[in-house]
């Protein structure tokens, strides 16, 4: 898991990249949930965490390079 101080660190096309990632992962745990196979139901929130924490990087990178 990533630390939000990491996220920033990180240019706009890896976070693109992992959010793409993380969003196929949110899926395919969806899929495991309704077929019943899922057993760590508790991956589910956090991947929308992270998703969720790399998007607030990216608004906070945009933010920044707009005050320059």
């Amino acid at each position: 898991m990533d630390k939000f101080s990491e996220l920033l660190k990180l240019d706009t096309t890896t976070l693109k990249d992992k959010i793409s990632v993380l969003r196929k992962e949110s899926l395919n745990l969806r899929f495991q949930k309704s077929s019943g196979q899922l057993e760590k139901t508790a991956r589910i929130s956090v991947v929308k965490k992270q998703i969720a924490r790399i998007k607030t990087a990216l608004n906070f990178n945009k933010k920044m390079k707009g005050k320059k």
